[in-house]
């Protein structure tokens, strides 16, 4: 009980934490639009329109430059993003760099403030659960504290940045730790209650935007709800792989990767010149396109496309920063452009909000993979039932539409394409992360190429084994043999035949850094007690045995069980 109060108490401290770092990161972030000239406000006040032009253009291209020199530091080449925590806690390896996440939020904060069209929740989010990890290191927790910790800076970041500490408390269960066990639930609660009270009573940060009694939708608009939830549904689609396509296309452009983001900010204050709006994360496109008639159609689609281009462009060219603020701005403007529509041919205008608000979590949400968290900032947001039920029409289809046809969220998909794919849940997740050096035997026999077939089964018979491995002079490998083969053999009156002279039996070879679900089915193909492991010159290191692998299962099982049932 003492240490469940103790992981509790840690909880609230690291959303305090958070909530502090999450306040002073948007607070940097606002002063540097302003004093660049990003934002409305900084860009009406100035006086000089050709100075203005000039750095609409050189304030992204400097921060690009400036970003792709902190990248050199991070030993990936790249800023880390809630897609490495999820990482990190999926594979229950638990631990955020700290180095890494310092300068991906660094990253962040300067692609963010010189308008780099990329998301500050990102940040935000890594940046709250590198946290954790820092916590969870300094007082040398296990593996399933350290996963709950991640998760608390993860709730405290999202409870901090929206006002809403339900949806950080579901965030973090349904796209972080994954699942809803009651012993990481107390925790992650204290820190997105500790965060909330912190920005809305103690620094009095104001909510994303706010709603006033909205009128109620008629039963036909329903339908239109869900149509825009399946629409949606190909707006994320086409958002999450133009970030993917351009990021595949920037790897082969003939240009080093440090400066990928200067030529992506040039591209983009070139573009912004006609269309500032894309510049930054758009909170004032997004205010204004809840309000009807601020934006027309034409007006709309324009923004819309823009925007859309412009963070596939940013983000997939390395500006640092995250996917959620450009999703609620793009599926913001999708849901208001539907809403005109409908208003043209004759629907009601008084409901133009909601058209908004679904187009909204009509795109979030299978960005994302979180339906839940985007229906409850949608009811902390507003505090509309009526609103919310709405958004529960579009993302009815919106998410299963996109899951099925794209996947359940981008971060899935990064993960799949770095070679974790978290579709088949969590079990195999753990086991494709565990690698077959951990359970390396040298007991298996081994036997020299000029050995005959006598003495061969006499050395296995001696070491009860069933199996040897051929391994010459220089310690290669060269194939495996069956004791029962060499009965065979012997019978037919070849017992002083070398055992170079021998076929060997076809077993799977695998090395040291293969995963323990991949030997689990190399091992379907095959029937045996080991599997010969090698380097990559082909050097025998040793044999990995069936029940060591069966063990390895039962044991990353039960520990998954144990902890998501409250009991690890």
């Amino acid at each position: 009980m003492l240490r469940f109060l103790g992981l509790v108490a840690l909880g609230g401290v690291i959303g305090g934490l958070a909530a502090l770092a999450a306040v002073g990161f948007v607070a940097a972030v606002v002063w540097l639009n302003d004093l660049l000239l990003i934002s409305p406000r900084g860009r009406m006040m100035f006086a000089h329109p050709e100075w203005l032009a000039l750095a609409t253009v050189l304030v992204p291209s400097l921060g690009g430059l400036i970003v792709g020199q902190l990248h050199r530091a991070i030993p990936e080449g790249r800023p880390h993003t809630p897609t490495d925590a999820i990482a990190a806690v999926q594979t229950r390896r638990g631990r955020l760099p700290s180095r890494a996440g310092s300068l991906s939020a660094l990253s962040g904060l300067v692609s963010l403030g010189a308008g780099a069209s990329v998301g500050q929740y990102g940040p935000l989010v890594h940046m709250g659960a590198s946290l954790g990890s820092a916590g969870a290191r300094l007082l040398r927790l296990g593996r399933s504290d350290d996963n709950i910790t991640i998760a608390c800076g993860v709730a405290a970041a999202i409870a901090t940045a929206f006002n809403a500490p339900l949806a950080g408390i579901v965030f973090a269960h349904e796209v972080v730790l994954r699942h809803y066990a009651l012993r990481a639930f107390a925790p992650v609660a204290a820190a997105a209650l500790v965060g909330h009270v912190i920005a809305a009573q103690v620094l009095e940060r104001g909510a994303l935007f706010h709603v006033v009694d909205p009128a109620i939708p008629r039963p036909w608009e329903f339908a239109a709800f869900l149509a825009i939830g399946g629409l949606g549904a190909l707006v994320a689609g086409g958002y999450m792989h133009a970030i993917l396509g351009v990021g595949r296309l920037a790897s082969r452009l003939p240009l080093a990767a440090p400066l990928r983001p200067a030529l992506a900010g040039a591209l983009l204050g070139v573009t912004a010149l006609w269309v500032p709006d894309i510049l930054g994360m758009g909170q004032e496109t997004l205010r204004f396109a809840t309000i009807a008639g601020a934006f027309g159609s034409v007006e709309l689609a324009t923004v819309m496309g823009l925007k859309l281009a412009a963070t596939a462009l940013c983000l997939g060219m390395g500006f640092g920063g995250g996917v959620f603020s450009p999703a609620l701005v793009i599926g913001t403007l999708f849901g208001a452009l539907c809403g005109t529509l409908v208003g043209m041919a004759g629907g009601a205008q008084d409901t133009f909000v909601f058209y908004a608000i679904c187009g909204m979590v009509a795109v979030t949400a299978p960005v994302i993979g979180a339906p839940l968290t985007s229906l409850l900032i949608v009811f902390e947001l507003t505090g509309s039932y009526a609103l919310t039920t709405a958004a529960l029409a579009s993302v009815t289809l919106a998410s299963p539409i996109a899951a099925q046809l794209f996947g359940r969220s981008l971060f899935d998909i990064q993960l799949t394409s770095r070679g974790l794919d978290l579709s088949s849940g969590r079990s195999r997740a753990v086991l494709e992360d565990a690698r077959l050096a951990e359970l390396l035997s040298d007991e298996g026999v081994t036997l020299a190429p000029e050995l005959s077939i006598n003495a061969a089964i006499h050395a296995l018979g001696q070491a009860g084994h069933g199996e040897a491995y051929l391994v010459d002079g220089a310690g290669r490998y060269r194939g495996s043999l069956t004791l029962a083969d060499l009965a065979v053999m012997q019978e037919d009156g070849r017992g002083e035949a070398t055992l170079a002279e021998c076929p060997t039996t076809p077993r799977p070879v695998l090395g040291p850094e293969a995963s323990i679900w991949s030997a689990m089915r190399r091992l379907q193909e095959v029937t045996g007690e080991a599997i010969a492991i090698v380097d990559e010159q082909d050097r025998f290191l040793g044999v990995v045995f069936e029940a060591s692998i069966a063990r390895a299962f039962l044991r990353y099982s039960d520990e998954l069980r144990r902890e998501e049932h409250g009991t690890g």
